[in-house]
């Protein structure tokens, strides 16, 4: 905290929101746990102490040598949290609150703020409107700014939960969506175009586990294809841990569809062929459920016509959330959460707990 000049003990923590969670009721506590099983399981390695569960949020405790900017990165790609904030503790007594607000503000520029206290502790004498009030004015005499509850330059959150107060001027965005692992597990076909990894990301982002399956022509031709997918699945395990990926030889299927079938034909059988070895996977991973990169009217594989039939080679549901956007969605989709920049692949491979070569190097 800048300049803390008072006698507080101040503790330096990420608090951490969600959204969907606060709607599961009887199940709440089953999607807190498994996100601070994620949360931990990302930033184990920079500074910061276990997850605990407190007052409807997080907290994450952070040991003075803590990595703030790579565990704010981290954070980030977690699936289940709503938004996120470096925050300072102060005791339960507006006094202190007071003056842990103007510490943390004190040299900074704005020429207009606003105070935003939540009671989650309504045993603190205190109401929300109050300690706006209290806080507001001590900052405003301080400062000199004008208070601004619409346009404020800048925000001073304050959270008052259980024995402490929890005070931020800045918060980041994250993902939403639940947290992997609590939506059990899906199969998905990998191609090494832009849409079933986004598909992939969307299913992961409602807690998913994926599994991958690409299907490549070695030795007829190049492994570049088995290449892209490895790294698809690498950029994919950024959101979910770990990833999982079946690479199967279908040269040998096409090349008997091309000799007994007609032209017309073909890309339909391809597909239903490759469903057919995705189900036999899913059922090797305890999956129940398949999911394809498929939108409606894309190429001539994707009308409604070739989409029935091509379902029809499989028992097993499939899954297509990709299935009403169109090209430039998907794509915006992708810029935003489903890949990364350059360079990423360095960090990537620095994460001991990524796994992404669990190779199959024949047809199931």
């Amino acid at each position: 905290m800048r300049n803390h000049h008072y006698n507080s003990v101040v503790d330096r923590v990420v608090v951490i929101h969600y959204n969907e969670l606060g709607l599961k009721k009887g199940n709440r506590e089953y999607f807190e746990n498994q996100l601070c099983a994620n949360i931990n399981n990302v930033v184990a390695d920079f500074g910061a102490e276990r997850t605990k569960r407190i007052s409807g949020r997080l907290l994450l405790p952070l040991k003075p040598d803590a990595q703030i900017t790579e565990i704010q990165k981290r954070l980030g790609r977690v699936f289940g949290i709503a938004y996120f904030a470096e925050a300072w503790t102060s005791r339960q007594a507006v006094e202190e609150v007071e003056k842990c607000a103007w510490s943390l503000i004190q040299g900074r520029n704005f020429n207009s703020f606003r105070i935003d206290a939540r009671r989650g502790d309504k045993t603190f004498p205190h109401t929300s409107v109050e300690i706006n009030q209290r806080v507001g004015a001590y900052v405003k005499e301080r400062s000199g700014a004008r208070v601004d509850l619409e346009h404020a330059e800048l925000t001073c959150w304050i959270e008052v939960v259980e024995k402490y107060a929890l005070l931020y001027v800045e918060r980041l965005q994250g993902l939403g969506g639940l947290p992997v692992g609590t939506s059990g597990k899906v199969v998905v076909l990998l191609s090494g175009g832009i849409d079933s990894p986004v598909a992939a990301w969307k299913m992961i982002k409602r807690g998913c586990t994926a599994v991958f399956v690409h299907f490549h022509s070695f030795p007829y031709t190049n492994t570049e294809s088995q290449q892209k997918a490895r790294h698809l699945a690498g950029l994919l395990a950024e959101y979910q841990l770990r990833s999982k990926i079946y690479l199967i030889p279908f040269a040998d299927v096409q090349r008997h569809i091309m000799v007994e079938t007609p032209i017309a034909t073909r890309v339909i059988l391809y597909r239903r062929y490759m469903l057919r070895l995705a189900e036999q996977v899913a059922r090797r991973e305890k999956a129940h459920v398949l999911v394809t990169g498929d939108s409606v009217g894309q190429v001539a594989s994707q009308t409604i016509e070739n989409i029935d039939v091509i379902s029809r080679a499989v028992q097993m549901p499939i899954l297509r959330p990709l299935i009403g956007d169109d090209k430039m969605e998907i794509v915006e989709i992708a810029r935003r959460g489903a890949t990364r920049p350059a360079g990423a692949e360095v960090a990537l491979a620095k994460r001991r707990r990524v796994i992404v070569d669990a190779v199959v190097d024949a047809a199931v």
